[in-house]
């Protein structure tokens, strides 16, 4: 009976999908959970604590110190920011972490060039503990946000069971349009599905959701980078055809300028989350970050590829015995985004190989460039073989693209 019941949402449903034409290149900008949680103890750490103050300080940062401008437009609220329910059941922010309320955040990071997103949960609770919004409530919420004048809302599946997920998603996709404010929405429904068919639809997910979490959370460790990435691996001939403009696979926040990753392990994270067309959601402290850590993230050949117009997902196309795995994403105007990748933990490994091995066909001659450090590679032929030095747990990543009014037969 369960099954039939959902089956029967899952029909109704389709009658309600998202039709807002937003986010169609991968969105981009800062979120507060990975590295703020839910702090909530303002008295004792009000630097870091979830407040207005900290995402207008974010806010700052975004457009004073060039991430606005690389497409960082997103100011992201998470978990913990609400009090409780008011006497006529809307949403009200917690008072004293929010003295302002939310539309005069939203207020101040408009006028920065910015957009604000926010969270909720579609339950009884949030994941940790504050109040929800269950199916009663969700056409009050979405017109509550739009009031407020909010740009993105997350909606997390904690305290949930299938039934509501399968009515309550799409409905809440329906509810943010019919509130006539663009709202782009980001969903958790597959992650509680386990992320597969036949729980998870993704034909039906691409038309209620603009991105969604498909698996775990990150956490601040190489470890959990390369679960994610294994799991996306593992079942890429099933999400990369639901990725594309307007609705992305989302393997989760940038740990880049946080404490788990190493300089090479960051550089890969950037590289692999832009390969899979990832939504890039930092989640750091953009008052201290470092400027190596600022130079991976913003790296402006890095963002070209990630915002790609064409939004096709990379996929691993060869995982070699020697622990050296590539990944190619094509791009616009015939280019393409190569990561060689080394699992290796001793030392860097020199890997030789040609384009004919990694899927380019044609009589074509190509240029590549190298995305972090800038080398041009001229004259590369399909047959040709070429050698790239990988550190451990490091990439290389190129930008490779044919040269133009030149093939083979010109040679």
């Amino acid at each position: 009976m369960l099954l039939k019941t959902v089956s029967l949402l899952a029909l109704v449903a389709q009658v309600l999908a998202l039709e807002n034409g937003l986010l169609l290149t991968p969105p981009m900008g800062w979120l507060s959970w990975e590295r703020f949680r839910c702090n909530i103890n303002c008295d004792e750490d009000p630097k870091n604590c979830i407040s207005e103050w900290l995402f207008m300080e974010m806010a700052d940062r975004l457009a004073q110190d060039g991430w606005r401008d690389l497409g960082y437009v997103y100011v992201n609220i998470d978990d913990c920011w609400i009090g409780a329910r008011d006497d006529k059941g809307r949403l009200v922010p917690d008072p004293k972490r929010f003295p302002n309320g939310i539309a005069h955040l939203a207020a101040y990071v408009h006028s920065l060039g910015l957009k604000l997103g926010i969270y909720e949960d579609l339950g009884k609770f949030t994941c940790m503990g504050y109040p929800g919004t269950t199916l009663d409530k969700v056409v009050q919420d979405a017109q509550t946000f739009a009031e407020w004048k909010v740009d993105m809302l997350k909606l997390d599946g904690c305290y949930s069971i299938p039934e509501e997920r399968a009515m309550g998603y799409p409905k809440m996709a329906a509810a943010l349009n019919a509130t006539g404010r663009p709202i782009a929405f980001s969903c958790s429904w597959p992650a509680y599905e386990g992320g597969l068919p036949p729980k998870v639809n993704y034909s039906l997910l691409a038309n209620t959701c603009n991105l969604w979490r498909n698996y775990n959370d990150i956490q601040d460790s190489w470890k959990s980078v390369l679960s994610i990435l294994d799991w996306f691996v593992s079942h890429q001939d099933i999400l990369q055809p639901a990725a594309g403009p307007g609705h992305w696979n989302d393997p989760d926040m940038l740990l880049i300028g946080n404490f788990g990753l190493s300089f090479e392990e960051a550089q890969a994270q950037m590289a692999l989350w832009t390969v899979l067309a990832a939504p890039l959601f930092m989640s750091t402290d953009l008052r201290t970050i470092s400027a190596q850590a600022i130079d991976i993230l913003q790296n402006p050949l890095m963002i070209k590829i990630n915002q790609d117009p064409l939004g096709i997902q990379g996929r691993r196309i060869l995982k070699e015995k020697f622990f050296i795995e590539v990944f190619l994403r094509p791009l616009s105007d015939r280019a393409s985004a190569l990561v060689f990748f080394s699992r290796r933990t001793d030392m860097p490994y020199h890997y030789q190989t040609s384009l004919a091995n990694l899927n380019f066909t044609g009589s074509h001659v190509y240029e590549a460039q190298n995305v972090y450090t800038g080398e041009i590679i001229s004259g590369l032929r399909e047959e040709n073989n070429f050698t790239v030095t990988i550190n451990p747990s490091g990439v290389v990543m190129w930008y490779v693209y044919p040269i133009k009014n030149m093939d083979m037969s010109q040679q």
